[in-house]
């Protein structure tokens, strides 16, 4: 449904045009003094700017209802709201019969059976990612590994310096364009992750998947992996930390962390909504017929992600740190 987590919970709500969206999230121990500008700093780097990006900017401005009090957390659910103030519903009528392509507008008139709140997506919407990097922030604060995030292909394109000359190109083409970011996890423990079922590597692709437009998630080498041998993929001991030679594996083994670096890739799909005209079923026509998209959507939606894919492991990893302490 909408909570991830076993001790560390969180539970997102709201649509991308409601009234608010938020986070609810159970499990944090009491007496964490949460760094607020933390929280604000996250924020600010999923928040619109520069090519690519939509033009509708949210102040992001989060209220604390409950589980926090003298600054500190009170060991109680903490609710975290943040009130949507910049919409423009308008541009969203036409989207209930004549669905975008590759978004969640049909499966969502299915499912629901029409009473979805299809305004800028809904529920569906990248708007509720605020809610992870929320949550991100404070997992951040939990957990005692340093997390990072970089775009490492645009499409195609590998090379950085020529990212922005891309995005130019698709903006003037009105279309849009994906790309796969590198997201690690340093200062590891060794022993992460409850196999079979609960294996660190499959929760962290669970959240991951969980994320809008991630198609694809991968461990260490992953597919690359197919390509060599197993006395070249093998990760050889060279300490007794358990510190590897090389770490084809993406600091998993088993389904529990290792000690060496997370590495997981993400590949994230092109943005649904497009300027570029498409043909696409009618409902109300019963007819395919030409649908250009209005409203306010980026182009490079990657460009916001890595921080919300870096909250997404912050989660993951947090719940997983919790639940080794819980042991010990």
């Amino acid at each position: 449904m909408n909570t991830y987590g076993t001790l560390f919970r969180v539970s997102i709500y709201g649509e991308s045009h409601g009234k608010a969206i938020g986070v609810l999230i159970d499990g944090i121990p009491a007496g964490i003094k949460l760094d607020i500008d933390l929280i604000k700093h996250d924020l600010d780097l999923r928040r619109p700017g520069g090519m690519g990006t939509t033009p509708r900017i949210e102040r992001d401005e989060f209220s604390i209802l409950s589980g926090y009090f003298n600054g500190y957390t009170t060991g109680t659910p903490l609710h975290v709201m943040i009130e949507n103030t910049n919409t423009k519903s308008e541009d969203y009528e036409q989207l209930k019969k004549h669905p975008r392509p590759g978004h969640a507008d049909f499966v969502a008139e299915v499912k629901y059976k029409g009473y979805q709140d299809y305004r800028g997506g809904g529920h569906f919407s990248g708007r509720l990612t605020a809610a992870i990097v929320i949550a991100g922030a404070i997992a951040k604060q939990i957990i005692p590994f340093h997390i990072s995030s970089k775009i490492i292909q645009l499409g195609s394109e590998t090379n950085p310096s020529k990212f922005d000359q891309l995005i130019e190109t698709l903006q003037q083409e009105k279309d849009s364009i994906g790309g796969i970011i590198e997201v690690k996890a340093t200062s590891m423990v060794v022993g992460l992750g409850e196999p079979f079922f609960h294996k660190l590597d499959a929760e962290i692709a669970k959240i991951m998947f969980s994320i809008p437009a991630v198609k694809g998630v991968e461990i260490g080498d992953g597919f690359h992996g197919v390509h060599l041998r197993g006395s070249e993929f093998n990760d050889a001991l060279s300490d007794a930390s358990g510190k590897t030679t090389t770490n084809h594996s993406g600091g998993i083994s088993g389904g529990i962390s290792n000690g060496n670096d997370l590495v997981i890739k993400v590949m994230m799909k092109p943005a649904s909504s497009i300027g570029k005209p498409q043909q696409t079923y009618d409902f109300n026509q019963h007819e395919v017929k030409e649908l250009e998209v209005k409203g306010r959507h980026d182009s490079v939606i990657i460009k916001r992600a890595g921080i919300v894919l870096e909250s997404a492991l912050a989660i993951s990893l947090a719940d997983f740190y919790l639940i080794s302490k819980a042991y010990q």
